[in-house]
């Protein structure tokens, strides 16, 4: 079965809006490869998405940010879901976390997840660790994942291979992979 490539969290929020950072900017044209590329095989694409309320507990933290409804918890422009893709509302840094994708990916025999998105350390590294614990294979393109600070992100990256067994590779490296 082919893989499903997941897009966490590329909104207007977190790329150019109130948590907005310039290295999630520069991850949209790779990211956006991915997606060319998977819909060009038939591969499943998922966008999963914050969409706050008012009483979730990460507004202590982070303050008010990709509020459901709003234009900051839109995707970004460039990344834009075509009518094919699902896209489903998160509550929480994991992916799995009250969303119904672990149904949806066994409904259609997935088994290897591509994870894409913001931000490294927090909301893909719970979501790979989501995926790890439900048996599936995640890879990571670096070039696809990206955090305000390099540090973390690349502590992130090397934890998320040795303990969840990530694949972390770049997004022309995935490709050439599949097809070569």
């Amino acid at each position: 079965m082919k893989p499903a490539l997941i897009v966490i969290d590329m909104l207007n929020d977190f790329v150019g809006g109130k948590l907005g950072f310039e290295r999630a900017k520069a991850i949209i044209p790779n990211i956006r490869r991915l997606l060319d590329y998977a819909h060009k095989r038939g591969n499943p694409v998922i966008y999963v998405c914050d969409a706050h309320s008012s009483d979730d507990p990460e507004l202590k933290l982070w303050g008010q940010h990709a509020m459901a409804g709003s234009e900051g918890a839109r995707v970004v422009p460039e990344l834009k879901p075509t009518k094919k893709d699902s896209v489903l509302e998160k509550h929480g840094y994991d992916i799995f976390f009250n969303t119904e994708l672990d149904e949806m990916l066994r409904g259609i025999g997935v088994k290897r997840l591509v994870l894409t998105g913001v931000v490294t350390e927090i909301c893909v590294q719970n979501s790979a660790a989501g995926a790890f614990l439900r048996g599936y294979q995640v890879t990571v393109p670096e070039d696809c994942v990206a955090s305000p600070d390099e540090s973390a992100h690349r502590a992130s990256l090397d934890y998320m291979k040795r303990v969840y067994g990530a694949r972390i590779i770049t997004s022309k490296e995935l490709i050439k992979s599949v097809e070569g």
